[in-house]
């Protein structure tokens, strides 16, 4: 990863600022996107930079294809090239179905799913005109499993991973690779918000008996980022403790 130019969607916290640390210290330049903490951007910003790479944080709602191509060209035009991208943004509004509201799925399609639609297409053509890079979309459990009361956070997961493999049939010929991640039951702000009930019977069906780290996920990814799966495309890595397999 020396050398290489990353951009990272929703990098600071849980999993996505654990990937951009970790692709930091495997000597990465790293931009990341973020939404509203500005102080949480910085502190990640000079993580970064003390590993002696370059990095930026850009703010911007990935629900919005504008603003997914401005993120695109300001990594472009500072760095020339962006060699991986990893979509990792998302949100969580869950409720059971007859409870939930048409704003509560459109947001989480939105942040979601939309999100993945607007950088990989901001990335599509300077990746084929580079005739190389690495896509990674993180997915979900969920969106392979279900779990009831998440039925927009399961489809825009699952959405996921059917918009992956086709994106990778188009781009595998110009030597792009498109991938995803799709975690478990980790260990983030996200999941502590769930309540104690409903963690201890995630955990209950982990065989592994734990939650994941958000490195354990970063180390995924970086496996999909570097040059060591250049013949891996359109597959989904299962990063669970086996909840599913």
């Amino acid at each position: 990863m020396k050398g290489k130019n990353a951009l990272v969607t929703g990098g600071t916290r849980g999993i996505g600022r654990a990937i951009v640390e970790r692709f930091a210290a495997a000597g990465a330049n790293v931009a990341f996107t973020f939404i509203s903490s500005s102080a949480a951007a910085d502190e990640v910003a000079a993580v970064v930079r003390s590993t002696g790479v370059e990095t930026m944080a850009i703010q911007a709602d990935g629900a919005s294809f504008a603003a997914a191509e401005a993120a695109v060209a300001q990594v472009l035009e500072a760095w020339g090239r962006i060699d991986v991208l990893v979509n990792n943004a998302g949100i969580t509004r869950d409720n059971l179905l007859i409870r939930m509201t048409e704003d509560d799925w459109d947001a989480v399609i939105g942040a979601n799913l939309k999100s993945v639609f607007n950088f990989c297409k901001a990335v599509y053509r300077p990746m084929m005109k580079q005739r190389a890079g690495k896509v990674i979309n993180l997915s979900s459990v969920v969106g392979a499993s279900g779990n009831p009361g998440q039925t927009n956070y399961a489809a825009s997961k699952a959405g996921i991973v059917g918009f992956s493999k086709s994106l990778a049939r188009e781009l595998a010929g110009r030597g792009v690779c498109v991938n995803v991640v799709a975690p478990g039951y980790v260990d983030t702000e996200m999941t502590s918000a769930l309540p104690e009930a409903a963690r201890e019977a995630m955990l209950q069906a982990v065989p592994m008996n734990r939650p994941a780290r958000p490195e354990e996920i970063a180390e995924a990814a970086l496996f999909l980022a570097s040059s060591a799966s250049d013949y891996i495309t359109g597959q989904v890595l299962h990063v669970n403790g086996g909840l599913y397999m």
